[in-house]
């Protein structure tokens, strides 16, 4: 009799089939989907939004309606890269009909072989409603370190009131009408100031992390040069990335020029924006503190002075705690001398003091990075070094952020 095979058999040679089939076959995508799964998003470049002062609202002939080319420089690069955009601060909705990035070669000029037309959903339009932040669709870029990008947006409607970061120390060009497919903004009107752009992501590997620091008009760069990309985190980043063990390294300068911890100052206090600019922000795994100034030179008398470094003391605690839930390592640094400065009153002194005795030696920090002791004048200690400060004995020049840079032990990221 000729010979029948069992259908069990036959069963089991077909699964076999099968499985051989779409299971070989989908080796390709389940690699692809390990591959996904092994990157991680970090930011490059960030910038702490606020509500512009209507003083340094965009210039005529404004936004609506208009084109403006801003330049960031970021920290790490990548290939894979999404832009956030924020109209948190307006009372209106935005739209912009028309964004792309490309690699700045200086002033408002760009390589237009690098232009990449970014993307919202497919859209190449959106409106962004007021009290909202909003993500491109991921896009793909040869972002070198250190990279001047410049970003266009051709706007539609915006609002009166504008959400956006003044202290930029980085020139924006505005030209009216749709002109994104200008390589040279060159009859732009200037400003000194960025509006609605607010960071940038890249794709990387899990070996990539970022520091973020939350300060005010020190970290934010006053005394820095327009255009120089000079300010403190500036120099900290080039250091970093030139370190091989730190090159995948990134800064994110979360300053807000006039910022205060507590309450009063400009933009959101440290502790309103802190879950926002730090604990939100993509790959963070170091934090900076270098704020309480300004909360400092508002104090009345001896009484509220020491009120306020209590309350500064506190809202550093309760920051490192937030940022520590996070497995976020945070580095107290010490708050620059006052004496000399318009912010000098004795009073205001003796809690400056109280506070820096208080991040050296509570042992609630990480690390301490000593600002204090790296500017102050050995003659003078409670006064800045006279050839490093703006001439107001309170900010730094560029030759200070350059110090306070390169006064940071590079080992406190390894």
């Amino acid at each position: 009799m000729p010979y029948k095979p069992n259908y069990f058999y036959r069963l089991l040679s077909i699964l076999f089939f099968v499985f051989i089939l779409f299971g070989c076959g989908n080796t390709k995508s389940i690699k692809s989907q390990n591959l996904a799964e092994s990157k991680i998003w970090v930011g490059t470049w960030s910038t702490a939004p606020q509500l512009v002062e209507p003083h340094n609202n965009p210039p005529k002939p404004g936004l609506t309606n208009n084109t403006i080319r801003q330049v960031v420089r970021v920290s790490i690069g990548g290939d894979n890269l999404r832009l956030l955009l924020s109209n948190e601060f307006s009372k209106s909705p935005i739209t912009i009909k028309n964004i792309q990035v490309a690699t700045s070669t200086g002033s408002s000029t760009i390589d237009a072989s690098t232009i990449n037309k970014l993307t919202f959903n497919n859209n190449p339009e959106v409106t962004i409603n007021a009290g909202e932040a909003i993500t491109t669709d991921v896009f793909s870029f040869n972002l070198k370190p250190r990279m001047d990008l410049a970003i266009t947006i051709y706007f539609g409607e915006t609002s009166t009131d504008v959400t956006g970061h003044p202290g930029s120390r980085t020139t924006s060009y505005i030209l009216t009408g749709n002109q994104t497919a200008s390589n040279d903004f060159k009859d732009a009107v200037k400003t000194d100031h960025w509006y609605v752009i607010n960071g940038i992501d890249v794709l990387s590997t899990k070996s990539t992390s970022a520091v973020a620091i939350i300060g005010n008009s020190i970290t934010d760069g006053r005394g820095s040069g327009t255009n120089k990309q000079n300010r403190w985190p500036d120099i900290l980043s080039e250091r970093l990335l030139k370190n091989t063990s730190t090159k995948n390294i990134s800064v994110l300068n979360m300053g807000i020029g006039g910022n205060c911890v507590l309450n009063g100052g400009l933009g959101p206090t440290a502790l309103n924006r802190f879950e926002r600019d730090v604990l939100k922000q993509h790959g963070v795994r170091w934090l900076i503190i270098l704020e309480g100034v300004n909360d400092l030179g508002g104090t009345r008398d001896s009484d509220s002075a020491n009120q306020v470094a209590k309350g500064l003391i506190a809202a550093y605690d309760k920051m490192i705690n937030e940022a520590h839930a996070k497995n976020i390592k945070v580095y107290g640094a010490t708050i620059l001398p006052i004496t000399k400065s318009f912010y000098y009153k004795d009073y205001r002194e003796v809690a400056r003091n109280t506070v820096n005795d208080w991040i050296r030696n509570s042992g609630k920090f990480d690390a301490v990075i000593d600002f204090d002791m790296t500017m102050r004048n050995p003659e003078e200690p409670s006064t800045l070094l006279p050839v490093i400060h703006s001439g107001d004995y309170l900010h730094p020049n560029e030759a200070g952020y350059i110090m306070m840079g390169e006064s940071i032990n590079l080992k406190l990221f390894e």
